[in-house]
């Protein structure tokens, strides 16, 4: 169990955030304020807002509240590169200067009253607490169950994945530099931490409606992470592809036993549809195969370049604690290799 009091960081991604960014500040501000009341964090505990290239008001306000609030930090990045790259950006520069981290969206969906619930089971000695969300009730039907089929297809396909966890969670120092030793360009956070391995533990809370603005997730984009999860993490397409072919050359053997025992027998019918019908069906499974082969060529392409999964264009630090200072923006890459 954890004695002291812990430096508790809590990392924000936000992409356009302008309408909702007032309120997730002063919401999480209250919490922590909260929780070093209660001497369970340290006093040194602080709020980490990432902006990741929005072209609204969202990283005036984070300057704003910076100079007033002693609680926020604020990391600007020099473009947008995507939710999963701006969160690990949060979460390794929060590692330097905290014993454990929590993320969360900005759109206050995750009840923020349970981040007392996360440090708790922390100080209990998990180093990993998934938010799992136990009713999504303010979710549309279609939202709910594409969510739901979300998650079955990434177990079916192999992934060890938290069913109904996002990216709503704590992690300890301890976890986070486990996190940092992996390589990866294409980033699946949800999938990669259970990969960690450490102790962990879940918290159940309610999904609330989103407080303002739109979701940045829209069904194309939603079936877009899913394909980059599955194909980042797991094996079992191309497994799929396989198989597949295994089961057509079933099929044509049998075909051509057939065939040949039709031409024997003399009752030879010959069929412009079905040939046709046949031609384009496997014309269609061999370019799906080519597609899909291809995406992972794709990713071994991106992996090989050790590109930077971001750059930080400016830091505001905390003035809740000593913070440690900004490696250069050329040379951070926010990612060990």
């Amino acid at each position: 169990m954890v004695q002291e009091s812990p430096t508790l960081g809590i990392v924000v991604p936000c992409y356009n955030e302008e309408p909702v960014l007032e309120e997730t500040i002063r919401q999480l501000s209250d919490v922590l304020n909260g929780l070093m009341k209660e001497g369970l964090v340290s006093d040194k505990s602080f709020l980490l807002f990432v902006n990741d290239g929005s072209s609204d008001r969202t990283w005036e306000i984070i300057e704003e509240h910076h100079e007033r609030n002693a609680l926020v930090a604020g990391l600007k990045l020099a473009a947008n590169v995507g939710h999963q790259n701006a969160l690990l950006s949060g979460l390794m520069q929060a590692k330097e200067q905290a014993d454990c981290v929590i993320s969360i969206d900005a759109d206050l969906q995750d009840d923020v009253r349970v981040i007392r619930e996360f440090v708790l089971r922390y100080r209990e000695g998990y180093e990993i607490v998934y938010g799992v969300r136990e009713s999504r009730s303010t979710d549309t039907w279609f939202k709910r169950n594409s969510a739901l089929a979300f998650y079955r297809l990434m177990k079916w396909m192999g992934l060890k994945v938290v069913y109904n966890h996002a990216d709503y969670r704590l992690m300890s120092k301890n976890a986070l530099e486990q996190l940092a030793k992996f390589k990866e360009v294409n980033l699946f956070l949800r999938g990669m931490v259970p990969l960690i391995g450490l102790k962990s533990t879940t918290v159940k809370y309610d999904r609330l409606e989103r407080f303002a603005g739109e979701s940045k997730y829209p069904f194309k984009k939603m079936l877009a992470f899913a394909f980059e999860g599955i194909t980042s993490l797991s094996v079992e397409p191309i497994r799929l592809v396989t198989v597949s072919g295994f089961l057509f050359f079933g099929v044509s053997v049998l075909a051509g036993i057939y065939s040949v025992f039709s031409k024997i027998s003399g009752n030879v019918v010959t069929g412009w549809t079905s040939l046709m019908l046949s031609l384009w069906f496997i014309g269609g499974m061999v370019l799906i195969s080519l597609g899909l082969i291809g995406e992972y060529i794709g990713k071994i392409y991106k992996e090989v370049k050790h590109r930077p999964l971001y750059l930080i264009e400016q830091h505001l630090p905390s003035a809740a604690g000593e913070q440690v200072g900004v490696r250069d923006v050329r040379e951070d890459s926010g990612h060990e290799r």
